[in-house]
């Protein structure tokens, strides 16, 4: 147990390491010249100040000549040293500026790439897991500032060592006494400080869905995706009430823990200013019994000063990595999430052309977050070629279906097999390029209508001729060319000059983006729902004629255009009930026929 909690400890503390090694990925040349400026910033303040005792020596010791004269000439190339190392500690402080400036921005940004490589890597799993927005959202709250923040505590850490040592020794050579004095003054205001960095981390743990709670409702009164209802329902006011309800109470917690640390900082700080104090008493009486000059008050009432800055910043930067350190801790839970779609040591190479094609085999699958089997021993077959249908109701698992052939999720049993070769033999890359499928929440994307298209296939030339080709066949094309800029027009209102569709145009893009890839099979999953008859029976006999020898799952509610099917699987909360073409379904009399019967009644 013991050495549990070590290893446990142990492990958070070498948390800024990784999180130095990604600074250094980030941006190698802005890091190195931070660190030359941190031994210039750190070497400066020693020289400044032996400069000023000096100066004060000199000017002390002209009151007994006669020729002030001469006195001058002896201060000015003094003088003029000074000079130059104010401006030397002014230039690297600007450079200083720049360099944090500008290397911030880098290891920022890099570490926002990190996390969408991670966001866009996990597994599907995750995404229905309030679990992983918690740890998604406490990495996109810490990864941004925590490295960066990471290397500023270190650097001033490295520059306030170099000072302190300096100052140290000054001190120590006047009397030891005073640096156990200074030590002892600053250790209150750490104990502080790493106590309160643990109750702001937990607090911030507790807090995470609270404050995604607060994001949420933010969100709905600022889209468009809710605008309609939120002024139709008057829901404006209770969302935003909601909204202040949850951040009052952030606000007031926050409040109640920064409160209670500013004040056991203050009365820290308050016993080290009287410690100091009291040093800075012992050097008057030594400067007036004449032990010291007063040159060398000077100097000692500086180097105490600075050495108690020093001490106090570095004291402070290390106890601020401890903070910086446990927070880090939320960014390395989000990486190290790890995806249960383990990828095949030696991948099979996926058919250039399907031969025996797909098959579902007493398949059966759960979602981790239910006990409920979403699919319990499923078994079907697509041919090359042949277009299949699924029908049945909402949540019968016809679209889990799908995201099991795309390998969006494993199989809790049975096998799925492509040729007589298991997805997870597949490459899950290469398996989801010969696929394409557009489900029935479809994107719709804040692009060009052409660049809408073309994420079908990002590898498609702008100006391929394909482009227009999928628009004509799902009849996007009609409705793009009526644009103010034709494919070039942006969609959606979202940015300047853009134009917003309806859903049927959305879908109708969807579709076309779709078609667009070039796969051996296709997925339709509600394509046409928001079409009329008329625009639906249209876009299916061109899909007819472009298929060829490409493979179909059409998955939709309506069964005018399941009729189209080459076979057609009845599911029902999670089971397949029935199977066959339309015309054996129908004299079987069971469930799709009493479902056909009463869409049919609706148009006589």
């Amino acid at each position: 147990m013991f050495l549990g909690s070590i290893k446990a400890r142990l492990k958070k503390t070498l948390h800024f390491i990784p999180a130095l090694q990604l600074v250094w990925k980030s941006s190698p040349y802005w890091t190195l010249a931070r660190i030359g400026l941190v031994i210039v910033q750190g070497s400066l303040p020693l020289f400044s100040i032996y400069m000023t005792k000096l100066i004060v020596d000199q000017v002390t010791a002209s009151f007994a000549l006669a020729d002030r004269t001469t006195a001058m000439q002896d201060i000015v190339p003094l003088l003029m040293i000074a000079a130059g190392l104010t401006i030397a500690t002014t230039l690297s402080a600007s450079l200083s500026e720049l360099v944090t400036i500008a290397h911030a921005q880098r290891v920022t940004d890099y570490m926002q790439s990190i996390i969408h490589t991670k966001s866009i890597s996990a597994d599907l799993e995750y995404y229905e897991n309030s679990e992983y927005y918690d740890a998604l959202q406490r990495a996109q709250q810490e990864a941004p500032y925590r490295p960066p923040r990471i290397l500023d505590r270190l650097a001033q850490t490295g520059q306030n060592s170099i000072s302190l040592i300096a100052m140290v020794g000054l001190l120590f050579a006047l009397h030891w006494g005073i640096v156990g004095v200074l030590i002892v003054a600053a250790i209150p205001a750490v104990l502080v400080r790493v106590k309160f960095a643990g109750v702001m981390y937990h607090w911030k743990k507790r807090r995470t869905q609270l404050e995604r709670q607060a994001i949420y409702l933010g969100w709905l009164q600022t889209t468009d995706l809710f605008a309609k209802e939120i002024r139709l329902f008057n829901l404006g006011h209770h969302f935003k009430d909601n909204y202040s309800q949850i951040r009052e109470q952030i606000y007031q917690e926050k409040v109640r823990i920064v409160s209670k640390r500013s004040f056991a900082f203050f009365a820290a700080q308050a016993t080290a200013g009287m410690f100091v104090f009291a040093i800075f008493v012992f050097l008057v009486q030594q400067t007036i019994i004449g032990t010291l000059k007063l040159g060398d008050l000077v100097l000692y009432y500086q180097a105490l000063q600075k050495g108690q800055n020093s001490l106090k910043g570095l004291l402070g930067s290390l106890s601020g990595l401890y903070e910086d350190n446990l927070f880090l801790a939320y960014l390395y839970d989000f990486l190290d999430l790890k995806s249960r779609l383990q990828e095949p040591e030696v991948p099979h190479a996926f058919p250039s052309a399907l031969g025996t094609g797909v098959v579902f085999d007493n398949v059966s699958f759960q979602y981790a977050t239910t006990e409920r089997q979403a699919l319990e021993n499923i078994s079907l077959k697509l041919q090359p070629g042949q277009v299949i249908a699924l029908v049945g109701e909402n949540g019968s698992g016809k679209t889990t279906l799908i995201k099991l052939l795309c390998r969006l999720y494993d199989p809790t049993a049975g096998s799925i097999t492509i040729d007589g070769i298991d997805l997870k033999s597949f490459n899950t890359s290469d398996l989801r390029n010969h696929i394409s499928v557009i489900f029935q929440d479809y994107a719709k994307y804040h692009f060009t209508a052409r660049d809408n298209i073309r994420l079908g296939n990002i590898n498609t030339p702008p100006d391929d001729r394909k482009i227009v080709t999928a628009a004509q066949v799902s009849g996007a094309d009609r409705v793009i060319n009526s644009l103010p800029q034709g494919y070039d027009t942006v969609l959606g209102k979202m940015f300047d000059q853009g134009e917003e569709l309806s859903i049927g145009q959305w879908q109708k893009i969807a579709l076309a983006r779709a078609f667009l890839r070039d796969s051996q099979v296709i997925v339709l999953d509600e394509p046409t729902s928001a079409m009329d008859p008329k625009a639906e029976y249209e876009v299916f006999q061109q899909f007819r004629k472009l298929i060829h020898n490409q493979s179909a799952i059409l998955i939709s509610h309506r069964l005018s255009t399941v009729k189209m099917a080459d076979y057609i699987y009845v599911m029902s909360q999670g089971r397949m009930i029935e199977e066959g073409s339309h015309k054996s379904l129908l004299d079987l009399d069971g469930v799709y026929a009493s479902m056909f019967e009463t869409q049919a009644q609706n148009y006589r």
